[in-house]
Order: C-alpha cells, then sequence, then structure tokens
C-alpha cells in the first residue's frame, strides 16, 4: 500500500551505502528453514572472500540451528539468479554489494 506523506519528507537513509566505507551489509536467508524464517542482515567488507564470509558469518549464524550441516549447504542465489560461489572471490567480484540479498538451501 502506497502511503503519501503531508510534508516534503526529505531525510536521509540511515543506512546508505555511503555511511559503510569499505563494508556493506549483507541479507542472508536460509531458505525452507523453519527457525530462520527470514534473512538475516550482516555487516561485511567488500574485500572480504566468499569463503571467509561464508566460515566466519554464515556458518557461525547458521550453527545456532542444530540441524546445519555446512557440507550440505547448496544453491546459492543472490536475489533470485544463480550464484556461483567461489570461495576464492570477493563479494565484490561475485557482485554482492550493499543490501544484497544472498540465499542457500540445505
Amino acid at each position: 500500500m502506497t502511503v503519501k506523506a503531508l510534508y516534503d519528507y526529505d531525510y536521509p537513509s540511515a543506512d546508505r551505502v555511503e555511511l559503510f566505507g569499505d563494508d556493506e551489509l549483507v541479507y542472508v536467508h536460509w531458505r525452507g528453514n523453519l527457525l530462520f524464517s527470514s534473512a538475516g542482515c550482516f555487516r561485511a567488507p567488500k574485500a572480504m572472500t566468499f569463503g571467509e564470509f561464508r566460515s566466519a558469518i554464515v556458518d557461525a549464524w547458521a550453527e545456532s540451528d542444530p540441524e546445519y550441516d555446512s557440507a550440505s549447504v547448496h544453491d546459492w542465489q543472490l536475489f533470485d539468479e544463480p550464484l556461483e560461489a567461489d570461495p576464492g572471490r570477493t563479494l565484490a567480484d561475485l557482485g554482492i554489494g550493499h543490501k544484497a540479498l544472498l540465499s542457500f538451501a540445505t
């Protein structure tokens, strides 16, 4: 539903890209998991490799579900497009930008 302000709304977003310097916000969603029904949001350096991002951020987050098995993760997607999740490439190299949505299945 569209909302119409009764006045000029001119407040800059508190999570705009220029406030994060060399970091960015990345949303991660574990598709089909009932414990994590929505995406988590994480701050990560753009220069971080996908392998580091996965082990330091995604695995650490997902391991709070006792059924999580890192070896069973597959089908990475960036927004709704398949992603070749090369662990040696940086988030920026993979096209993962500020406020991007990554998702995976197990």
